[in-house]
């Protein structure tokens, strides 16, 4: 059995605030089907866009009324023989309507012409505004699951981000900032509001709690090239680690936890890395006590996009055969296999192809961005 120290209960988040949590639902919300929501094109609301159609309806139908009245003389009413404008628009409204008593018929040339060329393609036109607005509101489950499965069958290597709160956003971000597409990003979320804010900003979601294995599966985890897992609590990353890994083999996946001593539980469940939230920015702060320009270039370099960057990228054919302080980029630390190097590691000799280099460089709009690559300076 895995134990698990929980953090403290920090007293100073808003309990109304569902955006400011990572993973805090209710019980209600835990218990509601799972369903998957894609981002939703912006358009005007339903009712006005009803509202607009009826009134667009009701012009047609004044105006079929107007129409019948200028040329009341080639009508024949059955009852009085005459046409007035209450007969105008009742005339209108069965016509538009299809429906057609004949009491009111046109016998002149003038009106029959005017049936042929005006009052029918008005009546067309009547029947797609009301016609179209019913199909287009039964229709749009059955679009919407279509949508859903072509997405379902369309969706490769993607990133899996599990819990929205602060770090999971700020995750999604960073890595976005390197290039990924916002149609590549799957969010997971147990709120229904947390949800609606993803779905807002571009990326997919799938409503429900992630340490089940069929919500993961709505997240299609198994084809995912990158898993972030980002919930609130150290146990529920343990779980859902637990969960990932075992859908997904190959995939890379990266956990949050406040607590230092739970770290090693989450290596075990699967996770690729660890990053202890609560103790990261615990050590910031330290720095940026002792030394504020210190902690200003250690906060810019985790911000990607922005000043400084810290990235990873494999070593061109030019700086095979030098040494680390002999290439133009200012070097951090070498990857050799499985093995991260520092600069100065008289290990590393000289530098291989296969090697990969963590490098400082500065951003810039001539970054090169390569889908699933850090990015790369410019030549």
């Amino acid at each position: 059995m895995f134990h698990v120290k929980h953090a403290d209960y920090d007293a100073t988040a808003s309990p109304d605030s569902a955006l400011s949590r990572d993973d805090g639902p209710q019980m209600d919300e835990r218990s509601a089907a799972h369903r998957v929501k894609l981002p939703v094109k912006v358009v005007e609301r339903p009712l006005r866009q009803v509202a607009k159609r009826l009134l667009m309806a009701l012009l047609v139908l004044v105006l079929t009324a107007l129409v019948v009245y200028a040329d009341r003389a080639g009508y024949r009413d059955s009852a009085d023989d005459s046409v007035d404008l209450l007969d105008s628009f009742y005339y209108a409204t069965v016509t538009l309507s299809t429906t057609g008593y004949g009491d009111i018929t046109p016998v002149s040339d003038s009106a029959r012409l005017t049936n042929i060329f005006v009052i029918t393609p008005l009546r067309v036109l009547f029947l797609i505004i009301l016609v179209g607005t019913t199909l287009e509101v039964l229709t749009e489950r059955t679009r919407e699951e279509w949508r859903l499965k072509r997405w379902r069958s369309a969706l490769r290597e993607h990133t899996v981000v599990i819990g929205f709160g602060t770090k999971g956003r700020s995750a999604v971000q960073t890595v976005c900032a390197t290039g990924l597409k916002k149609e590549q990003v799957v969010v997971v979320d147990p709120s229904a509001k947390v949800i609606d804010a993803a779905t807002a900003d571009g990326y997919a979601g799938v409503m429900g709690d992630a340490t089940r294995s069929e919500v993961l599966k709505r997240a299609e985890v198994g084809k995912a090239r990158q898993i972030i897992i980002a919930p609130q609590r150290d146990d529920t990353a343990v779980l859902v680690t637990l969960t990932a890994r075992q859908l997904n083999r190959s995939a890379k996946i990266v956990a949050a936890v406040r607590e230092e001593e739970n770290a090693p539980l989450l290596r075990q469940s699967g996770a690729d890395a660890v990053i202890t939230s609560a103790s990261a920015a615990g050590r910031l702060l330290g720095l940026s006590v002792l030394s504020p320009a210190a902690g200003m270039v250690i906060e810019d370099l985790i911000q990607q996009g922005s000043g400084l960057d810290l990235v990873e990228r494999p070593v061109v054919r030019a700086e095979a055969g030098k040494r680390p302080r002999e290439i133009d980029d200012l070097v951090v630390s070498v990857v050799r296999g499985h093995r991260v190097l520092g600069y100065d590691d008289r290990s590393i000799g000289t530098l291989q192809l296969t090697d990969r280099l963590i490098t400082i460089v500065r951003a810039s709009p001539g970054t090169q961005i390569t889908p699933h690559i850090r990015p790369l300076p410019a030549d």
